[in-house]
């Protein structure tokens, strides 16, 4: 037990790194980019904002005339006394030198910031663009520098300056939203999958184990089936299996117990009668007569038997083979009839065969002695199984491009449940007659080999009936 949870766990853990491993390592990757480009879309969105506003106002100040200190001063007190968003963003006026001559926030004015855009922008005559930490102030800033200008040279700079702590934690917020839905997500797959491969382990754990208890000798086993999927199905065939090797376990014990006892049989009667023989010493001829028979009819049906076997033997290992040649049929089974008829009427049973003529001469391929064994087989159980019947019933005639052979007696018949069995290997059911309960199974073996059915049921009237189809002229048998 300790090794088999062993195996289920493994199979968890392979479920997981197989399957969902793969999955929440996307997901992460997915989150991730998400952030950082909603991060990067903020951030470009704020920076683009004041590049725009740079330019916008460095453009309407640049239309005043700034011929003097004292009128670039006026002008930007004026400017910046009428700037709307002094609550987020400080503007600043830098004279030539990069000192701060007017802010809108009046604290800094007088000193020098020390963000490389603002040279950059004096000395090229562009606006340029800060972001990073204020040397000063160590805050994180966004600063825009553009130049103004009067008769081609810069007399000084406007500059936008906002601090993104603000935004900084607009992004952390939105990061950490990503970060709890990416969770959520993650333990949402992890216990939708751990419900998923618990029900799927569970039924695996129960059939392993209805499995192992098979493979000990418990044959018959059979597992509760409570899915309706594919599971179910496993179950089904399992526990199928499972019935169908306790049957077949069955039919071989019984098997080996009748062929014990049916070998025992005519081998104590073979026994018996020689002892009784050599030890008679009264000449009587009619005793020997009598015994010689019981012994030839005792040898003749143990070699029946062993015959059986030995085909039996031939079909499980491959070895059951034809040699085909065209044959007359109708010869051929007139040929068992025959032989069959008088020793019928010894037991008191007639053997009708009803007359074809000779209107079926067409050949067909096929062994001619292997149907004739098929033939002596069913007569025999024929008169076995149906002899109280006291008549027996044959005939042969054309069905379309088939021969059908009918073998009919008059006796009780085979019970409906046992009807879809008779023909398995080793299986005799309810019959108390002697057979080893594998002629039948042969002979639809035989059957089948030439390309025929092999159909027993029950007649109207009562008695059992077997109907052969052999097809004229099979071009291939093996």
């Amino acid at each position: 037990m300790a090794k088999q949870g062993l195996k289920i766990r493994g199979l968890r853990q392979r479920w997981m790194i197989s399957s969902i491993g793969p999955i929440i390592l996307i997901l992460i990757m997915v989150a991730v980019l998400a952030a950082v480009s909603v991060v990067s879309n903020y951030y470009n969105s704020a920076r683009s904002t004041l590049m725009a506003k740079a330019k916008a106002g460095a453009d309407y100040f640049n239309t005043y005339s700034t011929d003097s200190y004292s009128a670039y001063y006026r002008t930007a007190t004026l400017y910046t006394a009428t700037f709307e968003d002094s609550d987020k963003i400080e503007l600043q006026f830098l004279n030539s030198s990069g000192r701060i001559v007017v802010s809108s926030r009046g604290l800094t004015a007088g000193s020098a910031p020390e963000t490389p855009e603002i040279a950059h922008a004096l000395d090229s005559g562009e606006t340029a663009i800060f972001s990073g930490r204020d040397p000063v102030t160590n805050e994180s800033i966004i600063a825009v520098t553009s130049p103004l200008n009067y008769n081609g040279s810069a007399v000084g700079a406007m500059r936008y300056v906002t601090a993104t702590h603000q935004l900084d934690r607009q992004m952390l917020i939105i990061v950490l939203v990503i970060a709890v839905a990416l969770v959520g997500v993650i333990l949402l797959i992890l216990v939708s999958n751990m419900v998923f491969i618990s029900n799927v382990v569970e039924p695996v754990a129960e059939v392993t184990e209805a499995a192992k208890r098979i493979s000990d000798g418990s044959y018959g086993v059979q597992i509760p089936n409570k899915y309706s999927d594919e599971m179910g199905e496993l179950v089904d065939n399992i526990n199928d299996m499972s019935m169908k090797i306790s049957q077949s376990e069955k039919m071989q014990t019984e098997f080996i117990s009748s062929v014990s006892h049916e070998l025992r049989t005519p081998l104590t009667a073979i026994n018996g009668w020689g002892e009784t023989l050599l030890a008679d010493e009264s000449g009587d001829v009619r005793q020997l007569r009598r015994g010689l028979q019981i012994i030839l009819k005792e040898s003749r049906r143990l070699t029946n038997m062993v015959e059986e076997l030995l085909e039996f033997s031939k079909m499980e290992d491959g070895r059951f083979t034809l040699q085909v040649e065209e044959m007359d049929l109708q010869a051929e089974f007139e040929d068992a009839i025959y032989t069959y008829r008088e020793l019928f009427r010894q037991d008191g049973i007639t053997l009708e065969y009803e007359e074809a003529g000779e209107l079926y001469t067409q050949p067909i391929v096929g062994d001619p002695e292997r149907l004739k064994q098929v033939f002596c087989n069913v007569l025999d159980n024929a008169a076995k199984h149906g002899g109280s019947g006291k008549r027996i019933f044959t005939s042969l005639h054309l069905e379309g491009t088939a021969y059908v052979i009918c073998i009919r007696d008059f006796g009780p018949g085979i019970p409906e449940a046992e009807l879809p069995f008779v023909k398995q290997k080793f299986y005799k059911g309810s019959s108390k007659a002697r057979g080893s309960g594998i002629g039948l199974a042969v002979c639809d073996e035989i059957i089948s080999r030439h390309g025929g059915t092999f159909e027993i049921g029950n007649a109207e009237g009562g008695g059992t009936v077997v109907t052969i189809r052999l097809p004229i002229l099979q071009e291939s048998l093996t």
